[in-house]
């Protein structure tokens, strides 16, 4: 049984209605944000060991973390003020950290694949480095898991990076920074499909005739949290009427895209990727691919008890979601469908206004059933990462990045050290959109440009852990 087929037949939120009509946009109060505690400075220590995260009273799970928990502290850094990031690893295995969405020089990206050391096992290494652009960022491992899913994207390495800029977008009544987690991961060949952007977009990459293969075995899980606790295990996030919330969101899974709703109310995004976007818009549900981040803010203005989850219930019933309860509020928390999820990119961005770059890139995806023996693998162009010499960019150059994905999947894609500026996508052209990642639709098409304005070797992947590590990935090189 393939992923969407299970989703089908479970029909999860697949007919539901709004509860409560449109909320307007308002100006944003003066008011003083709050959130979880950081560290903040220009001199930082992660320590990498072992660690428990209690997830419910009854669900203790071990795992590897940072500073002993899991997510690792909130990292606060001035934009454009160096920072010494000092690593220290109590674990037996090598290890690094990768500082996902800043512009830095490969040799402290934490990538092994750019040349950045790895971390010894116990023993220690520290990155200097420029943090920029300002914006929500966060930090992860990046090393492969492979077969062993208690390596890598699979553990508990990750936590917010926020660098602060000159700007601030604007005070809020409470601020909140939370991931969207995945626990104890195992390998099945019957995975729910919840992937899809939007069902009914285009899908001009499908090919004439499907591989019926076998497909070989990924990558799922029951377990999911929102930060360290799952739905109804930790505190609620308190509010009161007419209070503006703004949630930094981040998808810390190394699985699976994920979607999140708060009943009758909307979510005013503002950032994706930590980056402002050209035309703020309110929506019923959020997506986030794997490494994908969003900041938006709520109207507090429907007084109750409500679940903030996923609107697929065997998700959000296995914990991914949290309570949002209202003043002098005292019930069971309620959850509502929302409406059929459906996520565009275009919504938040502006008409075209420049001509294409001139120089081209193409990518094609492909997913080869039982490519790797038991597992699936994944090729650009063919073949498998790390491409090291096919990619050439010339400095200064801005390129038209265009991707052909031929699978049945909606892939996260990553790129190291530079950023993406949205093109094309579900059919429909847009400029203004700046991200590191972009989740490109089950057998969609979507062009990206970028500028090749950062020298060394630059990693391109999929977010997706299973993915990256048997062959998504290649290697950009500057000549």
């Amino acid at each position: 049984m393939q992923r969407r087929d299970f989703l089908r037949m479970a029909g999860l939120a697949a007919s539901a209605t709004p509860l409560f009509g449109q909320q307007m946009q308002m100006p944003m109060p003066a008011a003083p944000a709050v959130g979880m505690p950081s560290l903040s400075g220009t001199d930082f220590t992660l320590r990498i060991a072992p660690v428990t995260v209690e997830l419910a009273p009854n669900r203790i799970i071990s795992t590897i973390g940072y500073n002993g928990t899991s997510p690792g502290p909130l990292l606060r850094m001035k934009e454009g003020v160096p920072v010494n990031l000092n690593v220290i690893n109590d674990t037996d295995t090598p290890e690094t950290v990768h500082c996902h969405g800043l512009l830095i020089p490969s040799d402290v990206d934490g990538s092994e694949e750019e040349g950045t050391p790895v971390v010894p096992p116990h023993g220690s290494r520290s990155y200097r480095f420029t943090p920029t652009p300002a914006g929500t960022r966060w930090y992860h491992t990046h090393t492969m898991s492979m077969d062993d899913l208690h390596r890598g994207g699979y553990t508990g390495m990750f936590g917010f990076l926020i660098v602060e800029g000159k700007d601030n977008p604007g005070n809020y009544d409470q601020e909140h920074y939370l991931a969207l987690r995945d626990w104890e991961p195992y390998f099945t060949s019957q995975m729910m499909d919840n992937d899809d952007l939007d069902p009914t977009a285009p899908r001009p990459e499908k090919p004439a005739v499907l591989d019926t293969r076998p497909p070989g075995l990924e990558v799922a899980s029951d377990t999911f949290s929102i930060n360290d606790k799952s739905l109804g295990a930790g505190e609620p996030i308190r509010v009161r009427p007419g209070e503006r919330v703004l949630f930094h969101f981040l998808n810390a899974s190394a699985i699976e895209n994920r979607h999140l709703s708060l009943p009758g109310h909307k979510f005013n995004v503002i950032a994706l990727d930590g980056n402002p976007v050209p035309t703020p818009a309110a929506v019923d549900v959020l997506m986030l691919g794997p490494g994908e981040r969003i900041d938006a803010w709520v109207v507090m203005n429907q007084p109750g008890v409500w679940v903030m989850g996923a609107p697929e219930d065997p998700v959000r019933e296995g914990g991914l979601g949290i309570v949002i309860e209202y003043a002098n509020q005292r019930r069971t928390p309620q959850w509502v469908p929302p409406p059929q999820p459906r996520w565009d990119y275009t919504i938040f961005g502006k008409p075209p206004s420049q001509p294409a770059p001139a120089e081209r890139l193409d990518m094609v995806f492909e997913k080869i059933p039982r490519g790797a023996g038991k597992f699936n693998s994944f090729t650009v162009n063919g073949k498998e990462g790390p491409h090291d010499r096919e990619f050439v960019l010339k400095q200064g150059t801005r390129y038209r990045l265009t991707f052909h994905n031929r699978t049945d999947d909606a892939h996260p894609m990553h790129l190291h050290r530079h950023q993406l500026e949205i093109a094309e996508i579900y059919g429909k052209a847009t400029s203004g959109v700046i991200k590191d990642t972009v989740v490109v639709p089950t057998y969609g098409r979507a062009s990206v440009d970028f500028t090749a304005d950062q020298p060394g070797l630059t990693l391109f992947h999929c977010h997706i852990q299973h993915h990256m590590d048997y062959g998504f990935k290649a290697l950009l090189r500057y000549a």
